[in-house]
């Protein structure tokens, strides 16, 4: 089913028009910029999207594959991958758990669906367009008639502290308030939960190759 949804944000006093739709070939050249803008080098080139995953997306789940436009202008993408998730063995990697990438383990018959990649512009960053596509999921999710939304956040703020503070111990002071956490902190605001701490998740130096795994339940099952 397709999804196209028509909204308005504030930047700053201007409103500006937005869409959030499922993206096409159309888009491809322009979603792979979209990742060289997010993840400039010393970030490696090969592990921006290209277009064998793109095409995976749009053709093997096309309702997981949306991006957002600003004033008719590609501003980020969001994608996703249904998966068969056992909550009472949570762990695995990013590379596994989405095909590292090109979800040919997409399962129709999955109760999850599982956030791949999400991406927005840095020039468009102040409008909450990232809170918005996570939001557009969630409607997946719910008309989909799954059980939740998850993915793995990124801890990037774990190595200034890690001397003194378990993995554990990071989460729970970024839940009280004590810490912020660029990722984390940004998916709490989304309505994500942590589930469980995943070691060896993703090669990132930042969270020290952790992740937390972070849950959206469907409040309708």
């Amino acid at each position: 089913m397709a999804y196209r949804s028509e909204f308005y944000a504030f930047d700053q006093e201007k409103i500006v028009p937005i869409v959030i739709r499922n993206y096409t070939k159309e888009d491809f050249d322009e979603l792979i910029q979209i990742q060289a803008e997010c993840f400039p080098p010393p970030f490696p080139s090969e592990l921006w999207w290209n277009k064998e995953q793109l095409t995976n997306h749009v053709t093997l789940f096309p309702e997981g594959a949306l991006c957002v436009e600003v004033g008719g202008e590609l501003a980020g993408s969001i994608t996703g991958v249904c998966v068969l998730f056992d909550p009472a063995y949570p762990s695995h990697t990013w590379e596994d758990i989405t095909d590292n990438g090109y979800i040919r383990n997409h399962n129709r018959q999955g109760n999850t669906l599982y956030i791949v990649d999400i991406s927005v512009r840095p020039k468009f960053r102040k409008l909450g367009l990232g809170k918005c596509m996570m939001q557009s999921m969630y409607q997946v999710v719910i008309q989909l008639r799954l059980d939740r939304l998850l993915g793995g956040g990124r801890m990037p703020g774990y190595h200034k502290v890690a001397d003194h503070l378990t993995p554990n111990q990071y989460i729970d002071a970024v839940i009280k308030g004590e810490m912020k956490d660029p990722v984390i902190s940004f998916l709490l605001k989304c309505g994500r939960t942590p589930v469980s701490i995943i070691g060896d998740y993703l090669e990132d130096e930042e969270s020290l190759h952790h992740a937390v795994l972070m849950e959206w339940k469907n409040p309708f099952k």
